[in-house]
């Protein structure tokens, strides 16, 4: 184990945050460069070494976390990276933007703050790209067969990553003009720099996957004519049907769904615009939706110049501490103040949005609300409650729906959907037509990123199996397991 009593002499620290007017002068990560390495061997030092770890409960990939904060500890870097990605492929990632499951079933956290899980592990692969211990690794020999991956975000990554190292030939489609997914147009550069995911790619480029960008199944390639030309197909293109919000005044011009927002913010960062098509600079913002994407949209709008940001949220403010109804280990409902609520702005529980109001020109100017409350059960509004607050720009961050069917691409392979309209699979995570496969949220719905990678390792070995007749890649999850909830 590490320390025998780091639990008992060292208190939870985490990284370090710039200053909220440093950073909203530009687009870097938040954290202080750095701020980690100083205290990460001692804070892994608190790790126990419980009897039974329910980190790995609390995590789909099971991370073998005890192990690797036992090297972090000794600060033997290299061994911790081993066995980091012996269960993780993209740990930089979930290090960054995972909302860290593992340190609610932390057994410290029963009673004390749980170990610093997320940081020990953003640190442990900072260092192994910083010494050179992450390398491509090619497969020894081709096994002649033939997958494609559609979507490139964390899941067919993951897929791809785990499918080539096996020997297959990989080839990933996306539909943007870049890798990533919603890893690259989704998450704004203040929560990952996107030299992350590009360094991934080289990798996965080294190691013989192949990337094809700004082609869409469905649209560009017939998906028929795809399960053709594979031996195999993986399906993850994620649930991308953003949540509407049909209200009076919701065609007026200023409304945005977060995914038509926060992906023009990103394209200025990567050099396509001098300033987005859409921006919050000089405008009253209010962001629909209390979820991560919210944040991300608020965030957004205060490095834009925003007026003024509000960001609604339909149920009641969480508590600070874990309810009764939500015991450990399970993953609490907590009130969250992340990086982009220390920036400033209001937000606004128990409240529904009832209409829009425009100006002659058809430009969205004012938001009108009404309190709400659960009365037997149900979504209540409050009579006199009525109000408006100004609104130059609205962005919907609700949500998705479900996998997009606009493309053709259900349509065209022939998948069946489940009662919640995502693609069925079986316990192999294989779909209705032969050969096809789905993983991440276009299979399991919106979820998280750990989940997505966790998928993908998981589909990738029902798609060795399906091409050699047995596998040896590791399948953490199965199709049917969820979060560890209440």
């Amino acid at each position: 184990m590490a320390d025998p009593k780091g639990f008992l002499t060292t208190g939870r620290e985490v990284a370090k945050t710039r200053p909220v007017g440093e950073r909203l002068k530009d687009w870097n990560e938040v954290y202080v460069p750095g701020s980690l390495l100083p205290i990460i061997s001692k804070q892994a030092g608190r790790c126990m070494d419980c009897g039974i770890p329910f980190c790995h409960n609390g995590c789909p990939l099971g991370n073998l976390i005890p192990e690797w904060n036992d090297y972090a500890y000794r600060e033997d870097w290299q061994a911790a990276s081993e066995r980091l990605h012996a269960t993780n492929n993209f740990p930089e990632f979930t290090g960054r933007l995972c909302p860290a499951p593992c340190e609610s079933a932390c057994v410290l956290g029963i009673n004390q703050p749980a170990v610093t899980i997320k940081n020990v592990e953003v640190s442990i692969i900072d260092k192994a790209w910083d010494t050179g211990d992450v390398r491509p690794q090619a497969p020894d020999r081709l096994s002649g067969k033939t997958v494609a991956v559609i979507g490139s975000g964390p899941a067919g990554l993951a897929a791809a990553q785990q499918l080539t190292r096996a020997g297959h030939t990989v080839a990933v489609y996306e539909r943007a003009d870049r890798i990533g997914g919603l890893l690259r147009y989704g998450i704004p550069e203040f929560k990952m720099e996107k030299v992350h995911i590009n360094r991934r790619i080289e990798q996965m480029r080294a190691e013989g996957t192949k990337f094809r960008t700004e082609v869409e199944i469905g649209r560009d390639i017939d998906a028929a004519k795809l399960r053709r030309r594979y031996d195999a197909v993986v399906i993850a293109a994620g649930a991308t049907v953003s949540r509407d919000l049909p209200v009076p005044g919701r065609e007026l011009s200023g409304i945005h769904f977060a995914m038509e927002y926060l992906p023009l913010a990103n394209k200025v960062q990567e050099g396509d615009f001098v300033a987005p098509p859409i921006t919050a600079e000089g405008k009253h913002v209010v962001v629909i939706g209390g979820g991560d994407t919210g944040a991300d949209c608020v965030g957004t709008a205060h490095r834009q110049g925003a007026a003024s940001v509000t960001q609604l949220e339909i149920m009641p403010r969480p508590g600070d501490e874990r309810a009764a109804g939500q015991p450990w280990p399970t993953f609490p409902m907590l009130y969250k103040v992340t990086s982009a609520h220390e920036e400033g702005g209001e937000r606004v529980y128990s409240v529904s949005t009832t209409h829009f109001e425009g100006d002659e020109d058809g430009n969205v100017q004012y938001l009108h609300l009404i309190e709400v409350e659960f009365v037997d059960g149900k979504l209540t509004q409050k009579p006199g409650t009525e109000r408006r607050i100004p609104a130059q720009l609205v962005t919907l961050a609700m949500g998705f729906t479900g996998t997009d069917r606009a493309n053709g691409l259900v349509e065209q392979f022939g998948l069946e959907l489940d009662e919640r309209g995502n693609v069925a699979r079986d316990a192999d995570f294989a779909t209705n037509v032969d050969g096809v496969f789905v993983a991440g949220d276009a299979g399991r719905g919106q979820s998280l990123i750990v989940w997505a990678i966790a998928e993908g390792r998981s589909a990738a070995r029902g798609v060795d199996r399906f091409l050699t007749g047995a596998s040896e890649l590791p399948a953490p999850i199965r199709p049917t397991d969820r979060a560890l909830t209440v």
